[in-house]
């Protein structure tokens, strides 16, 4: 498990920036498998926000088979993740990853706090077009597992633990799966 404070690690810099995950890329196997370079910094809390989950455009995700996580403002709500590091040359891969060019997520800004209480700016996405849809019981699991994998509070967990997944039982994507079976192993 990583330590979800901010010690001791250098902010951004003219090479990198801050990203703000919230979904499957709470795991670092799974962000690492588009975006190499991203380096856990710390876990913070986005204040105002929801976690929601949806289907873009009406239209299921070919790689979840379920909704995708999304976040929308919400007074008095809050939602918990992992703010990663990233060089800049992974910012199109980032995007890529993200739908951004199709129209599933736009890229915002958010303002997130550490746990220590220090405010910082990071990247983050949002999907704007989007029907509410549960996610698979795949996807759920991924972000299940990133979240206890970063440290996320255990009361935010136990939320995450408690969305009820669709009845989707075929396979994901293999690399997937192979997170999963990896993520599993390590918990028995």
């Amino acid at each position: 498990m990583a330590n979800s404070g901010c010690k001791d690690v250098p902010g951004p810099d003219e090479e990198s920036f801050l990203y703000f995950a919230y979904g499957s890329n709470l795991m670092t196997e799974r962000i690492h498998l588009r975006n190499p370079s991203a380096a856990f910094f710390c876990v913070a809390r986005l204040q105002d926000f929801k976690l929601d989950f949806g289907n873009s455009q009406g239209k299921t995700s070919q790689t979840w088979h379920g909704g995708i996580a999304t976040i929308f403002q919400s007074p008095g709500d809050e939602v918990w993740g992992v703010v990663w590091k990233m060089n800049k040359s992974n910012l199109n891969s980032l995007d890529e990853q993200e739908g951004v060019k199709s129209g599933t997520y736009v890229v915002i800004e958010v303002k997130v706090s550490t746990q220590e209480g220090r405010e910082i700016t990071c990247r983050s996405y949002l999907m704007t077009n989007y029907e509410n849809a549960p996610p698979s019981p795949q996807y759920k699991k991924i972000i299940c597992m990133g979240a206890k994998e970063n440290g996320l509070p255990l009361e935010y967990r136990e939320k995450l633990e408690a969305i009820e997944p669709n009845d989707y039982t075929g396979k994901v994507s293999e690399e997937i799966e192979d997170i999963i079976k990896k993520g599993e192993t390590q918990t028995l």
